[in-house]
């Protein structure tokens, strides 16, 4: 499959467009979803909305991959692997998030509207990432060595263990069936409000650091416009809600935001 030079370009600048757009829409009103959500309205069972919501973006770049390996030619493998290893560091955080998170989560049910732009948007976001790196980045054959590589697969990694903490802290705050708000504590969660979103940031400035292009730091971008306020917003829920929330903590950023 050749590269789709403008596909790559406008998908790219469509979500740093679209990140800027979701920024300032949620400096007006929260995204209903989780304790925002509306009481009116068709909603989907939690763990069925993470699945159908996030499981494009693990199947799009698998068949992509797929295929690509199917037609892979002899003496290329040295050369593919730098961006076969990439495309895998962004499908195992959607396997986690499709079939770990999503069977795992207690969440509140999901709107249906939600639950389809998440889709169109993993969809969307899981073929740019796929194609751009399976048939249009290049790598040296030293990348194994490239500092900067080894520095943004640190970040992920960092970042992910960060977000799958943050996440099982979250779950264990209340048993099944409860509904009840408490204060999380331990981990990032000591330092900021929004410790699984400061860790699914980290790993994405990871991810584009590694791959240093523009759709991954597009991708990037629109994940600190998208769940970037949602973390001041449960920042300041916090706040309201308990009366001893440490004063200390911050939002989204430990010591400074």
């Amino acid at each position: 499959m050749e590269c789709w030079d403008a596909a790559v370009s406008h998908l790219s600048w469509t979500l740093i467009v679209g990140g800027v757009a979701f920024l300032l829409h949620q400096r007006r009103a929260h995204t209903p979803y989780g304790r925002y959500v509306p009481a009116e309205g068709r909603r989907c069972p939690a763990r069925l909305g993470w699945f159908l919501q996030e499981v494009p973006a693990f199947l799009l770049p698998l068949l992509l991959l797929l295929a690509d390996e199917a037609k892979a030619e002899p003496g290329m493998s040295g050369r593919r692997t730098g961006r076969t290893l990439l495309l895998c560091t962004f499908m195992l955080h959607y396997f986690h998030r499709t079939f770990i998170y999503g069977f795992l989560t207690r969440g509140r049910p999901v709107p249906l509207s939600i639950v389809l732009y998440a889709a169109i948007f993993c969809s969307l976001n899981g073929f740019l990432q796929g194609h751009h790196l399976l048939h249009c980045a290049q790598f040296e054959d030293t990348w194994l060595t490239d500092a900067r590589m080894a520095a943004g697969f640190l970040l992920f990694v960092v970042g992910m263990t960060i977000n799958i903490h943050s996440d099982h802290i979250l779950r264990n705050l209340r048993k099944a069936g409860e509904t009840v708000y408490r204060i999380p504590h331990g981990g990032m969660f000591d330092f900021v409000s929004g410790a699984n979103f400061f860790g699914e940031i980290v790993e994405w400035c990871g991810y584009a650091v590694a791959a240093w292009s523009l759709p991954t730091f597009a991708f990037a971008f629109f994940t600190v416009c998208s769940i970037g306020p949602r973390a001041c917003q449960h920042h300041r829920d916090y706040q309201q809600r308990f009366e001893d929330y440490p004063r200390s903590r911050k939002a989204l950023i430990p010591f400074i935001l």
